[in-house]
């Protein structure tokens, strides 16, 4: 997969995300977004570290599942330090 296609799915991954762990994490959609293409990179590391499936391609419903798990993953890291910071 290309580095486009990968920050594509990153982006989309990020929102759908979002979309799945509503919350105040702050930071708006632009850091939403971001956290997104990193849950990507994430996602597919844990992927291919656990169970040899990395992402590869793009309309592949196992590289968009590793990409959304991701994401969350890091949605969720990225609001327990902002909560964090806050008080």
């Amino acid at each position: 997969m290309g580095f486009f296609a990968f920050l594509i799915l990153g982006l989309i991954a990020g929102a759908i995300a979002k979309a799945i762990l509503p919350g105040r994490q702050g930071g708006g959609i632009v850091i939403t977004l971001i956290l997104g293409v990193v849950g990507a990179l994430l996602g597919g590391f844990i992927g291919s570290a656990l169970f040899g499936v990395g992402i590869n391609e793009f309309f592949s419903l196992s590289t968009w599942l590793l990409a959304i798990g991701g994401a969350i993953i890091v949605l969720l890291v990225y609001g327990m330090i902002s909560k964090r910071s806050v008080r």
